[in-house]
């Protein structure tokens, strides 16, 4: 059998920056120093808000931008948040955690991200914000949901765990383009090792223009202080510390790099994939292709067929979030296009340290399936 083909290969892609970690270890100070500074500034600058705030993962920063948004009066336990039914567990724990209430809408099949069209009719009289999530490295903003949130007095919270690095074109506006996590109020990101940016360990962001917000999140995550043994909220210790900033801060140089690699390796799948057993939905060229998916109906052979074969393929996700135990009072929810989705998705390899010949392997593979 040829060499196996990894899922991902942390190794090769995070081999040329164990330097910057190692520049941390000799300096001798490791949480709360120049390096989580200039990263929280440089990642700031590079999405294009105001603000970065590190923080201990992804699922911290959407938790602190609700409890932060309760803390400010914005918010109350028992107010809803519209939220994609179609995301990783992660950005529904952020809402509940907080004591809101989720109330989940529907994906487009076709984009595999939230049906606009659905939003509105999901919106009372407790609704306070709509929760977007980038699912795959692809953008789920729309200018409809723009305007949806401005007409319904609306906070518009940006999942970005998985789309560093993607634009929005806008049609308006002189057709400006910004980055994801800087088309809501606020955004929350991870840099779990697997991600497009991603830490040697856990890490995570919050990024806005809003200043309270900012200010808020920060001390959240500091124990509830913004000043030293001055504690004005209930808080909780989510920081990220300087190693992780180091190594971020040397990666993010060459993310867009990396990320253009991805797009090539995409946009060969898109092209040559011609097994009518597996699809490929629309093409979506500002993805950043954190997860490359396609669908089968016959999705677990494809699965073994490709193990067999010597390529390593993931499940995002094989239980979608209202079906899981930990959320018993949402098991009765019916969400066909959700369910189809969970039950059909295989993500197949796709990044930077791929060669050629890999790529070509896959497809050959995909082709020959039956």
């Amino acid at each position: 059998m040829d060499k196996k083909i990894k899922y991902l290969d942390l190794k090769a892609i995070n081999e040329p920056y164990v330097h910057a970690a190692d520049k941390v270890l000799q300096s001798g100070w490791y949480l709360k120093g120049d390096c989580t500074c200039d990263f929280e500034s440089a990642y700031a600058e590079y999405i294009g808000t105001k603000y970065c705030i590190g923080c201990g993962n992804g699922l911290d920063a959407l938790t602190l931008i609700f409890r932060a948004y309760i803390e400010m009066g914005v918010m109350q336990e028992g107010d809803e948040v519209i939220v994609p039914a179609n995301t990783y567990i992660a950005s529904i724990l952020a809402v509940t955690e907080n004591l809101l209430k989720p109330v989940l809408v529907e994906p487009d099949f076709n984009t595999l991200q939230i049906d606009d069209t659905l939003i509105e009719q999901a919106i009372t009289p407790r609704t306070r914000a709509i929760m977007i999530v980038h699912l795959y490295g692809r953008c789920a903003y729309t200018e409809r949901i723009g305007d949806i949130c401005h007409r319904h007095h609306l906070k518009l919270v940006e999942d970005n765990a998985q789309a560093h690095g993607c634009n929005y074109q806008f049609s308006i506006l002189n057709s400006q383009v910004r980055k994801t996590g800087s088309l809501g109020d606020a955004a929350g990101h991870s840099f779990y090792p697997t991600k497009n940016l991603g830490a040697f360990g856990d890490a995570g962001a919050v990024t806005t223009d809003d200043a309270e917000l900012a200010e808020v999140v920060r001390a959240l995550g500091n124990y509830g202080s913004a000043k030293k043994y001055i504690f004005d909220y209930l808080g909780r210790n989510s920081r990220i510390d300087d190693i992780q900033a180091a190594i971020l801060l040397a990666k993010l140089s060459r993310l867009d790099a990396d990320n253009q690699r991805r797009k090539e390796i995409a946009a060969r799948y898109e092209s040559e994939i011609s097994n009518p057993l597996v699809r490929i939905t629309l093409s979506d060229r500002a993805s950043v292709y954190h997860i490359f998916p396609v669908f089968s109906p016959r999705r677990d052979e494809l699965h073994r067929y490709l193990t067999d074969n010597g390529v390593d393929t993931q499940i995002h996700y094989p239980v979608p979030p209202h079906k899981q135990k930990c959320y018993k009072e949402l098991n009765a929810l019916s969400l066909p296009v959700t369910e189809r989705i969970h039950r059909e998705e295989l993500s197949i390899p796709c990044h930077q340290a791929m060669a050629d010949e890999d790529t070509t392997r896959v497809i050959s593979l995909l082709n020959a399936f039956e």
